[in-house]
């Protein structure tokens, strides 16, 4: 069980912000079919989540990420040193920010192709454009794009085949699919009134919040929550203060590092969580953020919303 510390300042919570989109994306699951595995130097070929044909000669030695996700899935396979370029906004673990950048929102192609890449990891759904432009320049790039839990799961396998590192991509997987079957072992007999109304603040003003088809919206269920905006238009919803209160959630988790601001609402005194003290901050990036942390945020939400079954 982990549970989160907030170590990220609010200040470069807007930066992540304009990441989620790019980080969760629009389609649906993720795609992979794997087609061949490398045996030590032989090539490799897989089909990435947006139906490409990927072939490398050889395991690569030079590694590019343009996502935080795909950045995160790398160095939890033990290719941290393989890894030459990541974005901006690439954290996490520390030893991320270290690494040469290639841009943010807008990818350095110069740069990428400079640093003579063996592959480029990208997020498929709304990098198309780069993943195109990269390819026109004769950078071979492999597409994930996981929008689910499980997707997250292939999408480690993708990477891990990829880059020559099934069995260590196969023991990654095994290990967080055994911690998540513990979660849900230890839910299974809840009860659908046992299952507190959750309401995930994503950002403070306007007020938004995760809708269904969100790796928040799964969290919580799987958490053994009931998100209120499970039927909200939109993954990612505007809801007015009103429609808070009339929900009455149990439960309140705040992404946004604003627990000082949020707490002095006055018209949200009433609200249960308020007046049971149920009102907790979690990093977002155990949220949104489709690689292994994902994990370590179900955990978190099934700790802060059963505390009795997780002690």
């Amino acid at each position: 069980m982990v549970l989160s510390v907030l170590g990220t300042r609010r200040a470069r919570y807007g930066m992540w912000l304009v990441f989620l989109a790019v980080l969760v994306g629009l389609a649906t699951g993720s795609q992979a079919v794997l087609c061949a595995e490398a045996q030590g130097d032989q090539a490799i070929t897989v089909t990435d989540d947006l139906g490409r044909v990927v072939t490398l000669s050889h395991p690569p030695a030079r590694i590019i990420s343009t996502a935080p996700s795909n950045t995160e899935i790398l160095f939890a396979l033990g290719l941290g040193d393989k890894v030459v370029g990541v974005t901006d906004s690439c954290d996490y673990p520390p030893e991320a920010k270290t690494k040469p950048k290639v841009g943010a929102v807008e990818l350095d192609y110069e740069r990428i192709v400079a640093m003579s890449p063996d592959l480029v990891v990208a997020v498929g759904s709304l990098q198309r454009q780069a993943i195109s432009r990269l390819s026109e320049l004769g950078v071979t790039v492999l597409a994930v794009d996981p929008k689910s839990i499980d997707g997250v799961l292939r999408a480690i396998t993708l990477i891990g085949r990829a880059t020559g590192a099934q069995d260590r991509a196969s023991r990654l997987v095994g290990e967080l699919r055994g911690r998540i079957d513990r979660v849900a072992q230890k839910l299974a007999r809840l009860t659908q009134s046992e299952r507190p109304r959750v309401f995930v603040e994503i950002w403070g003003e306007p007020l938004m919040t995760a809708g269904p088809g969100t790796f928040v919206d799964e969290l919580v269920s799987a958490a053994g929550g009931r998100n209120i905006a499970h039927d909200a238009d939109g993954e990612w919803p505007v809801f007015s203060a009103e429609a808070v209160i009339e929900r009455d959630p149990d439960v309140v988790i705040l992404t946004n590092f604003n627990k000082a601001e949020a707490l002095a609402r006055r018209a949200w005194q009433g609200i249960s969580a308020y007046r049971t003290g149920r009102v907790y901050e979690v990093n977002p990036d155990l949220l949104v953020r489709p690689g292994p942390r994902l994990v370590d945020g179900l955990e978190t939400l099934a700790a802060l919303l059963h505390p009795e079954l997780f002690r």
